[in-house]
C-alpha cells in the first residue's frame, strides 16, 4: 500500500463513520424526537417530572446537580456517563435546554454535571424533565483524529501514519532484555515494546498471558524514564491494566468518570489523588462558600427592587469569582498530578481530555486493540510517538450497527488490518488457561494449530471422571427458541432447565462449592431465563460480550437457537463463540440444537470434531 493508498483508505473510514453517526442519530430522532412526551416516559428515555434534590460543585469547578423522579417505569435506559438534556414544560421556557452528563444514574435518581459556569435560573421554576440525547463526543474526536491523521504532514501522527506503508525492518532493533517469569515468546513481545519500531502489534489469543506481557512492558519503559499514555476500547479494560500495574508501581493515573471506574482503579483516579494535593483544602473551602453565596443571591430571584437586584449581582460576581479560583488552583493540581505519574490510563475516547491537550507521550499502548474502531484508535495516537497494540482479532469485534459502515470497513479494527498488510506481530502462542481438549477446536480454527498449552494445565480436570469438553445435543427434543422478555432477543427455556439438570449432576459428580461456575448465552433474552431458573445456584450468569476477558473453572454455553429454518442469527459471528468457548479452564458444556447450528459449516465442524472426539451426547439421556 502506497502512502495515497492509505490516505484514500482512511478517507474511506471517515466516510464510513459519518454512515454510523447518520445511522444511530436517525435512531434517536425516530426514538425521542418524534414522540411525544408520556411516550418517552413510558420506554424509560425521559424523566419527568423532576425534582432537584441537591446542587454543588464538582471536578474542574463546574456545576452539578442531584435530581430524582418521582414516577415512571421500573426500567430505564439512562446509564451512567451518558448525555442528557434538560427541559421545561412551564410557559415562557419551552424552548429551553441544557445539556449534560450523567456521573451516575440509580432507578430514580441521577448526578448529572455540567460545562457551564452556572444552572440557568428556569432550571428552578419547575415543571422540568430530562431526555436521554444523542452522544455525538465519540464521533467528534474520532472525525477529529482521522482528519488530522489523513492532512498531517509534521507532526508524530504523520510519521506512524506513514510507516504503516514501510517495510518492517527499517525500524525495528530489539533492545536487550530478559525476565525469567516470562517465556520465550513474552520476552520478545516486551524486546519489541522497548524497540524504536514505530509499531509493535503482540498478538495474544486467550489465556496467552498478554496482560502480563503488557504490565512488564509497560513497567519497563517507566523504568527508562518515558511517559506512557494506556488506552483501551472500555473502562473495564482499562481498570483492569491499572489494577495489574498497581501491583508492582503507585506512578500511576487513571483518567475517567469515577463511577464507571471499578474500586482499584478509583484510588488511582485525578478525583481521589486530587484530595491529598497540600492544595485541595483551599480549592474545597473556595467551593463550599460559593455555594453558600448562590444560595444567598436565590432569595433575591423575585419581586426584588432595583438595590436587591444590585446586591444578587454582586453576590453571584462575588461567587464566580471565588469559583474561578477554585477552578485555576484545580487544574494547577490536576496538571501536577499527570506531570507527576509515569503511565496515563484512560479510554480511546478518554484519552481526548482536556487534560491531556498539551502532553507528549513516549509510547501510546492500546490493550484489546482487535476490539476497538480503528478511528478511535487513532485519537491517542496524536499525542505519542510510538504505539504498541496488543489484543486478538480473533476475538469480539468493534459494534457497528449501520450496514453501509460495515460495507466501508468500519468494523475491521485498525490492528486487525495491519495483520492483513503482513506487518510483524508478535505472537504468544503458550495458553495458561484451559485443558487442551477445550482449546483445539477454536486453536485450529483461529489460530492454525499454532497455540500451545502449558504442562500445568494441557491436562486439569475438575473430577477424574468428568470430561473436559462436551456438546450437548437437544435436536428434537422440542426445545425451540422463543421471543425473550426483552423483545427482539431470544430465548430457550427448554435449554435453561436442562442447564439446571447438569448443574445437579455436576454437583452429585464431584465437590462444587470450590469451582468458579459461569453460564454465558449470545442473547440476552436467554441470560434473564437463565438467571430467573438459577437463582438459587451460586453461578455467574451473563452474556458472552460481557463475560470476555473472564474465566472459569466451569463453563456452561446456552447457543439458543432452535428453529425450522436454520436460522442462526449473530452465532454466525464466530469470534463471539471463540470468545465463550475459551473461558473456561478444566470443563466446558455447549448446549445446542445441532439440526439448527450445523447449517453453519462452523457449527457443523464443531459437532463432527466432538462425535470423532468422543465429546458428543444427546439431551434424550436427561428428558425424564
Amino acid at each position: 500500500m502506497t502512502k495515497q493508498e492509505h490516505i484514500e483508505y482512511l478517507g474511506q473510514l471517515a466516510l464510513a463513520l459519518q454512515k454510523e453517526k447518520d445511522f444511530e442519530w436517525e435512531q434517536y430522532v425516530k426514538n425521542v424526537s418524534q414522540s411525544f412526551i408520556q411516550e418517552r416516559i413510558n420506554s424509560g428515555i425521559t424523566w419527568y417530572p423532576l425534582q432537584v434534590i441537591e446542587e454543588g460543585i464538582g471536578l474542574g469547578s463546574y456545576p452539578f446537580l442531584i435530581i430524582k423522579r418521582h414516577k415512571g417505569p421500573a426500567r430505564h435506559k439512562f446509564k451512567t456517563g451518558q448525555p442528557v438534556s434538560f427541559f421545561s414544560e412551564s410557559e415562557g421556557n419551552r424552548n429551553e435546554t441544557l445539556i449534560g452528563r450523567t456521573a451516575w444514574v440509580s432507578e430514580n435518581e441521577m448526578k448529572v454535571n455540567f460545562k457551564t459556569d452556572d444552572i440557568p435560573d428556569w432550571m428552578s421554576e419547575g415543571k422540568i424533565g430530562v431526555n436521554a440525547a444523542f452522544d455525538e463526543k465519540a464521533f467528534m474526536e474520532m472525525m477529529k483524529a482521522l482528519n488530522f491523521v489523513i492532512n498531517d504532514e509534521k507532526s508524530n501522527i504523520s510519521f506512524l501514519r506513514d510507516a504503516v506503508c514501510k517495510p518492517d525492518f527499517e525500524f525495528e532493533t530489539f533492545s536487550e532484555f530478559e525476565n525469567t517469569t516470562l517465556n520465550e515468546f513474552q520476552n520478545e513481545a516486551v524486546k519489541a515494546m522497548l524497540s524504536n519500531s514505530p509499531w509493535t502489534i503482540i498478538h495474544g489469543p486467550p489465556g496467552t498471558g498478554k496482560t502480563t506481557t503488557l504490565v512488564e512492558g509497560i513497567l519497563e519503559l517507566a523504568r527508562t524514564g518515558q511517559k506512557i499514555l494506556v488506552c483501551a476500547p472500555t473502562n473495564a479494560a482499562v481498570d483492569h491494566l491499572v489494577e495489574c500495574l498497581s501491583l508492582k508501581t503507585n506512578s500511576i493515573i487513571r483518567i475517567g468518570n469515577p463511577e464507571k471506574l471499578n474500586s482499584k482503579a478509583l484510588s488511582f483516579s485525578l478525583d481521589v489523588k486530587s484530595t491529598t494535593h497540600s492544595q485541595f483544602p483551599q480549592v474545597k473551602e473556595w467551593k463550599r462558600k460559593a455555594i453558600e453565596l448562590r444560595k444567598l443571591a436565590l432569595k433575591y430571584k423575585r419581586s426584588f427592587g432595583k438595590e436587591e437586584a444590585e446586591q444578587r449581582k454582586l453576590i453571584l460576581k462575588e461567587a464566580k469569582s471565588m469559583l474561578m479560583e477554585a477552578k485555576n488552583t484545580e487544574e494547577y493540581i490536576l496538571g501536577n498530578l499527570i506531570d507527576q505519574a509515569s503511565i496515563v490510563c484512560t479510554t480511546l475516547v478518554g484519552s481526548s481530555s482536556e487534560m491531556l491537550q498539551n502532553i507528549q507521550f513516549n509510547v501510546c499502548v492500546v490493550d484489546e486493540a482487535g476490539q476497538a474502531l480503528e478511528p478511535a484508535t487513532w485519537i491517542p495516537v496524536s499525542k505519542s510517538k510510538r504505539l504498541i497494540l496488543a489484543g486478538d482479532p480473533m476475538q469480539l469485534p468493534a459494534t457497528v450497527f449501520s450496514q453501509e459502515a460495515t460495507r466501508l470497513g468500519l468494523n475491521i479494527s485498525l490492528m486487525e488490518r495491519l495483520i492483513k498488510m503482513g506487518k510483524k506481530t508478535h505472537l504468544l502462542n503458550t495458553q495458561y488457561r484451559m485443558n487442551e481438549a477445550i482449546s483445539a477446536y477454536s486453536n485450529s480454527c483461529f489460530y492454525e494449530g499454532k497455540l500451545l498449552a502449558h504442562e500445568k494445565n494441557a491436562h486439569w480436570l475438575i473430577h477424574s471422571n468428568i470430561a473436559p469438553l462436551q456438546f450437548i445435543d437437544t435436536a428434537g427434543t422440542g426445545y425451540n427458541e422463543t421471543s425473550g422478555d426483552s423483545g427482539g432477543s431470544v430465548k430457550n427455556e427448554g435449554e435453561a432447565m436442562l442447564i439446571l439438570k447438569l448443574l445437579e449432576e455436576l454437583q452429585l459428580s464431584c465437590e462444587i462449592q470450590n469451582l468458579s461456575i459461569s453460564v454465558i448465552s449470545p442473547y440476552r433474552g436467554q441470560v434473564e431465563k437463565l438467571s430467573q431458573v438459577l437463582s438459587e445456584w451460586n453461578v455467574q450468569v451473563d452474556t458472552i460480550d460481557s463475560f470476555q476477558g473472564q474465566e472459569s473453572d466451569v463453563v456452561f454455553i446456552s447457543l439458543v437457537r432452535s428453529n425450522d429454518n436454520g436460522e442462526v442469527g449473530f452465532l454466525s459471528d464466530v469470534r463471539r463463540l471463540n470468545v465463550a468457548m475459551t473461558r473456561a479452564r478444566k470443563c466446558l458444556r455447549v448446549i445446542g440444537d445441532s439440526s439448527t447450528i450445523s447449517n453453519h459449516n462452523f457449527y457443523a465442524q464443531f459437532v463432527d470434531y466432538c462425535e470423532k472426539n468422543n465429546a458428543y451426547q444427546s439431551a434424550w439421556s436427561y428428558l425424564n
